[in-house]
């Protein structure tokens, strides 16, 4: 990919499309350096990598008055971890995407006189942060049971997991909810595919995230779904990546 000016970023926390609310999503990954250094290296220091840690920040305009706007699903999280999908361009299915678990941790807003009313927010990351691909775009909406788009993603080798964040943005009809569950097959056509994990069964807007264990050989990977209850129609983003 080339060096690109950031126009479509679009981000995810919990049950909120943050997107139209946003103008700055950052993500720092950090390693802890230790010193290992002994008699006999002539004088140099050695190193080793120690704890990892990771961080997200956002900052855009407020808005308030839905429970997927960004004040009301930060007031309602704050304290508590919630799933985060960062994709750099756009959310279409096979979209480089970051996903993580963070702590939210701080939450500004408020400015001046005749300011466009701004908020700040940050999260601390508690797990892995992990680079993949969006599974699911949240502009479909689903009313059925259907399965989505194969990633090759590769195989989940010992020492590894293969995470997954799921975001659910709405949801209309009469006890609609929505259950998804992962999945991966030797082939692209799913022949014959394995259910490795399923989420919780969501009857609104919120996020889930899950891990899948080592070992898995199959390299191509899907999320599939449910959809259940009267004339539902339900929109959701999903994002899988192995790290």
């Amino acid at each position: 990919m080339a060096a690109q000016v950031l126009t479509d970023v679009r981000l995810f926390a919990g049950g909120a499309d943050l997107t139209g609310a946003s103008n700055k999503a950052e993500l720092a990954v950090e390693c802890e350096v230790k010193d290992r250094t002994v008699f006999g290296t002539g004088g140099w220091k050695r190193v080793q990598g120690g704890l990892r840690s990771s961080k997200v920040t956002a900052e855009g305009f407020w808005e308030a008055g839905d429970p997927g706007l960004v004040d009301d699903a930060t007031w309602a999280t704050i304290g508590g971890v919630v799933p985060w999908t960062v994709a750099p361009h756009l959310a279409a299915v096979g979209s480089l995407a970051y996903l993580t678990q963070a702590l939210r941790t701080d939450y500004t807003l408020g400015g001046a006189v005749g300011d466009l009313a701004p908020w700040q927010a940050g999260a601390s990351g508690t797990g892995a942060m992990t680079r993949g691909q969006i599974a699911h775009p949240p502009g479909t909406a689903r009313s059925g049971t259907g399965a989505g788009t194969a990633l090759q993603l590769g195989p989940v080798p010992d020492g590894r997991l293969l995470y997954g964040t799921l975001h659910v943005l709405s949801a209309a009809g009469t006890t609609p909810t929505l259950t998804v569950r992962v999945e991966s097959a030797a082939d692209a056509a799913f022949t014959t595919p394995t259910t490795r994990a399923t989420y919780t069964a969501a009857a609104g807007l919120g996020g889930q995230a899950l891990a899948v264990p080592a070992p898995v050989t199959d390299t191509w990977w899907r999320v599939a779904w449910t959809v259940a209850g009267t004339g539902p129609s339900i929109t959701f983003v999903a994002a899988l990546g192995i790290q």
